[in-house]
């Protein structure tokens, strides 16, 4: 092949794949599953759970530090208050649980994104909280503002993330009091899909839900679910203060929250499975119950993040067996409370977007995706145990979760799926490339990596010999450049940005 019939031909592929991005990109905007949920845990094995869960919440209890009004809302409610222990009697808090909705929806500036959270549907959401970011060809650094909202641009752009999510990295350029408005007003600004709020002082809810009301109306808001936030267990068995705020406040405000028992099993937790989830399912019912007493009917996520650990470094480790095990007796157990159930992604400890990043991951998304994770955090971007947002990462990340969709719905069984009429047209020993069902299909039939090369090796060697890594970087330099931000009010954007101002300006930058 001549040099000249190369570059035709890669334009050639480098059009089919543009074609087939901008069809990909008119998505869905939550996954409804349709395959059946895979569950490991016998009903058997449930039940000793939930009965321990019930000794370890009447024996032992969770403390909730430093809030007076959680310990006499606790007191009031019937439950055993000795300092900042509480002690619940068995059923206590089941009962309590049972006002909180089995799913909701949270509503987006564009009505079209709305997300059905719970249920049988799935929710991919970015990955959620590392200081640190890695470009392929800039290297681990530190997270700023302008990380920040290119990661929320991707996630806009990518058909198979359905939601903006929250700290999609730290900006640690900006002062830690302030930084909230500058990460939520990006959301509400480059994106229109739903996104998460702020959880780092119960003033900075507040701001969050003020904003929202700015964007949503305050009459909608104080109706509608239009934020989601993460509350976030300080395993084993203690809510502090700050969690605690922002708990009460976005459940106020009828905003949903994800309490999420944080265990590294080992260490923040037992080192078996069935003890993990006993833990965890303690530690789960107990933030649920009080988002009910706060508000009874408030939407709220049975959430839940598990590692093992190492036992010779005392690191994290994923996509290890235990943690699924973890996972599916979890998403059973969110299920008999009907509840939704928050887990899983593409986690990884791997320092660099390579095989043991793919395979940890891969080990990771499965069980999220067939065990029945309604809202699956740290969906794509994850790298180095959550330290670092990686872009190449987060390309590679979407292409499989692209595929977790295709496979969560299933199988297609309409006259047209199951194509008799082609095995009529082609009969016996022929091939099926040239009949009208495959002909129909040709660009569609089956799902499209936009990272893996599959090209014969002499194309690869002669189009640069390119890995993933430096694949997934063109990519996303590509979507950056092509980015459109979605049309927002410009008189909302303009009351958002002066609430913003006056808010910096009433108090001092602070690093705490």
């Amino acid at each position: 092949m001549t040099a000249q019939a190369a570059r035709s031909a890669r334009r050639g592929r480098e059009a089919r794949r543009t074609a087939r991005e901008q069809s990909a990109a008119v998505s869905q905007p939550y996954i409804v599953r349709n395959v059946p949920l895979t569950e490991l845990c016998s009903n058997e094995a449930i039940e000793t759970i939930e009965a321990n869960a019930e000794t370890v919440l009447q024996e032992v209890g969770i403390e909730f530090r430093d809030d007076d009004e959680v310990l006499g809302l606790w007191r009031e409610a019937g439950a055993d208050v000795d300092g900042v222990r509480v002690r619940f009697p068995k059923g206590m808090l089941r009962q309590l649980i049972a006002t909180a909705p089995s799913e909701y929806v949270q509503h987006a500036r564009n009505p079209a994104r709305k997300v059905v959270i719970g249920g049988n549907n799935t929710v991919f959401a970015p990955v959620y909280g590392p200081p640190f970011v890695r470009t392929g060809d800039g290297g681990r650094r530190y997270g700023t503002i302008e990380d920040f909202r290119n990661f929320v641009k991707l996630a806009y752009m990518a058909p198979a993330i359905h939601h903006s999510g929250g700290t999609v990295c730290e900006p640690v350029d900006l002062p830690v009091n302030k930084r909230h408005y500058d990460m939520v007003y990006s959301h509400m600004k480059y994106s229109d899909k739903p996104f998460m709020g702020s959880v780092t002082h119960p003033d900075r809810a507040a701001d969050t839900v003020s904003m929202c009301e700015i964007l949503f109306g305050k009459d909608f808001v104080a109706d509608n679910t239009v934020c989601t936030s993460l509350i976030n267990v300080n395993s084993p068995m203690v809510y502090d203060a700050t969690m605690l705020g922002a708990l009460k406040a976005y459940a106020r405000a009828n905003q949903a929250v994800i309490i999420t028992p944080f265990i590294m099993a080992g260490a923040m937790g037992p080192v078996t499975p069935v003890g993990t989830v006993t833990q965890a399912l303690a530690e789960a019912m107990a933030g649920v119950a009080l988002t009910q007493i706060i508000r009874p009917g408030a939407p709220v996520v049975f959430g839940l993040f598990s590692s093992s650990l190492s036992m010779q470094s005392g690191a994290p480790t994923f996509g290890t067996p235990e943690p699924t095990l973890v996972l599916s007796a979890a998403a059973q157990l969110a299920r008999r409370l009907k509840l939704p159930f928050r887990s899983g992604g593409s986690l990884c400890a791997s320092k660099v977007p390579d095989a043991q990043a793919a395979y940890e991951s891969a080990q990771s998304l499965w069980p999220a995706a067939l065990c029945g994770v309604n809202f699956v955090l740290h969906g794509a971007g994850w790298l180095e145990g959550g330290l670092v947002s990686s872009y190449e990462k987060f390309i590679m990340d979407i292409d499989q979760l692209g595929m977790m969709e295709v496979l969560l719905k299933g199988y297609d069984t309409s006259e047209d799926g199951q194509a008799m009429d082609a095995i009529r047209e082609v009969g016996p020993g022929n091939h099926f490339l040239g009949c009208a069902h495959t002909q129909a299909h040709f660009e569609t039939a089956f799902y499209r990596s936009t990272v893996a090369d599959n090209n014969s090796f002499e194309q690869w060697e002669q189009e640069g010999s390119r890995d993933t890594v430096e694949r997934a970087s063109d990519i996303v330099k590509k979507m950056l450049a092509s980015y459109v931000p979605p049309p927002l009010d410009a008189a909302k954007d303009e009351e958002l940005l002066a609430f913003i101002a006056e808010k910096k300006a009433s108090f001092p930058d602070s690093n705490h």
